[in-house]
């Protein structure tokens, strides 16, 4: 099976929060301390799910719309710094990859795939997620929402990440859980790939992904089928 026509796809540009790891506890952990801090109500785990994926702030964002009002800046500015500094204790008390993604992604860089990761989660914490999972040695590259002046839904954060590895967007596929994701990629002229599992649940699927895994294990059968001509 093949996407618009190209059948030889080499570099596989991921997301990391809900895609190759499971961060969503720590998340959650985090944004709750600092809501509790300031006399608000916590959130489920549930909840804090539905709020990842376009960065720290948008999360703090969301998170205080969700138990009352969002203060203006300075004050959520502020917010925002307390939240990274409490969020910085926790990276990986239960964050871990998801099952099957360090054997999938370790075969794929056996078979010639240049991993890099595209994440709107700042650059250092996720470079210091990746080394303390065992993940960082996989991946050529890492670009945060802080790396340029842009990030996704924006296509340059994915056009300018494959500049880096010197790779063009014909022979990448991108592969994340979010709306944002699937948005940059249709952008890019990227094709992409929607980790089901997840947490972009339904606003993902409204941004109509190319394909689709339930699973990790499942993500090199796929590249396998799109790089087979037909």
């Amino acid at each position: 099976m093949r996407i618009n026509g190209q059948s030889q796809y080499n570099t596989l540009i991921c997301d990391l929060d809900g895609t190759l790891v499971d961060s969503a506890p720590d998340l959650a952990g985090a944004l709750v301390t600092l809501l509790t801090q300031e006399g608000r109500e916590g959130l489920s785990l549930a909840q804090v799910k539905s709020m990842i994926g376009d960065g720290v702030a948008k999360l703090v964002e969301r998170g205080f719309t969700a138990t009352g009002t969002c203060p203006d800046a300075p004050e959520f500015d502020a917010l925002v710094t307390r939240f990274i500094e409490i969020y910085n204790t926790r990276l990986t008390v239960e964050t871990k990859p998801y099952k099957g993604a360090v054997d999938t992604l370790t075969k794929l860089k056996s078979d010639g795939w240049t991993l890099i990761v595209c994440t709107n989660k700042p650059e250092a914490p996720s470079h210091e997620i990746l080394q303390a999972l065992g993940l960082a040695p996989l991946f050529e590259a890492v670009a945060g929402g802080d790396s340029y002046a842009y990030r996704k839904p924006d296509p340059r954060h994915l056009l300018t990440l494959l500049e880096k590895v010197n790779a063009g967007p014909k022979a990448a596929i991108m592969f994340g859980d979010g709306p944002a994701d699937v948005a940059a990629a249709r952008a890019a002229g990227i094709p992409s790939i929607l980790a089901s599992f997840g947490y972009g649940g339904a606003a993902a699927e409204k941004e109509d992904p190319d394909q689709r895994i339930a699973a990790f294990g499942d993500l090199a059968g796929l590249l396998s089928a799109l790089n087979t001509p037909v």
